[in-house]
C-alpha cells in the first residue's frame, strides 16, 4: 500500500525519532497538535458517549489531545497497519479504559462501525484509487461522520499524496455526504468532515 514502501518509510523515521510526531513524519509537534485541533473542531460533539475510530492512529496521539481537552470518547478504538506504531500505542494505552488497539488495513480489513472515523495523517503517502477506497470505508464504517485530513496540493508528487478541495468534493457528492472543508490552518493541508444525511 501506498506511494512508496509504507513499512520502511515509518519503521526507519520511528528508529530515528522514536515516540514523538517526527516518527510520524509530522514537521514538529506544533503542526500535529494544530490537525488536532481542527479535526476536533470539526467532530464538534461531547463524545462522551459515542465511539471513535481513530484510522492510522500512529501512537494514539489523537487520544492523548482528546484527554487533554477534556474529550474522551465512550470508547476509542485505534487502527494501524504498522506492527511497531501498534505495539508502542498498546503500551501507552495500557492504563486507558476504554481503548482499544489493533494492527488494521483500513483498505482490506473488516471495520469496526463508530459513531465517528477520523484519520489525521493516515493517508499522506497513499495512491489516489486507495486513498478514495480508505475515504470511502471510513465514511461507510460511520455512524455519523469521517472527519479526516489531507495534503493540499496539484498531484505531481512520487512520495506524498497531495489533493484538491474540489476532488474531495466530488467524491463527497458520489458517497452521498455533506462535505465542510476547513482550510489555511497550515500550508499545503486542508481538513473536511463527511456527514451522513441521515443525520
Amino acid at each position: 500500500m501506498g506511494r512508496i514502501d509504507n513499512s520502511q518509510f515509518y519503521h526507519d523515521s520511528l528508529q530515528r525519532h522514536g515516540d514523538t510526531a517526527k516518527a510520524l513524519h509530522w514537521n514538529n509537534e506544533y503542526t500535529q497538535i494544530k490537525r488536532f485541533e481542527v479535526l476536533h473542531n470539526l467532530i464538534d460533539d461531547e463524545l462522551s458517549h459515542a465511539t471513535l475510530v481513530d484510522a492510522g492512529c500512529g501512537f494514539a496521539d489523537f487520544y492523548t489531545f482528546l484527554e487533554r481537552h477534556g474529550n474522551l470518547p465512550q470508547k476509542y478504538i485505534g487502527l494501524d497497519l504498522m506492527p511497531d506504531m501498534v505495539l508502542k500505542a498498546k503500551e501507552k494505552m495500557l492504563d486507558k479504559k476504554d481503548v482499544e488497539i489493533f494492527e488494521s488495513d483500513i483498505c482490506h480489513d473488516t471495520l469496526p462501525e463508530a459513531d465517528y472515523y477520523v484519520c489525521s495523517g493516515g493517508m499522506n503517502i497513499l495512491k489516489r484509487f486507495e486513498t478514495n477506497v480508505f475515504i470511502t470505508r471510513c465514511f461507510e464504517a460511520s455512524n455519523k461522520a469521517f472527519v479526516f485530513n489531507l495534503l493540499l496540493g496539484a498531484d505531481d508528487s512520487m512520495v506524498y499524496n497531495y489533493y484538491l478541495p474540489a476532488e474531495i468534493k466530488k467524491i463527497a457528492k458520489t458517497l452521498g455526504a455533506e462535505v465542510e472543508i476547513v482550510q489555511n490552518y497550515l500550508p499545503r493541508d486542508f481538513s473536511v468532515k463527511f456527514v451522513k444525511k441521515s443525520v
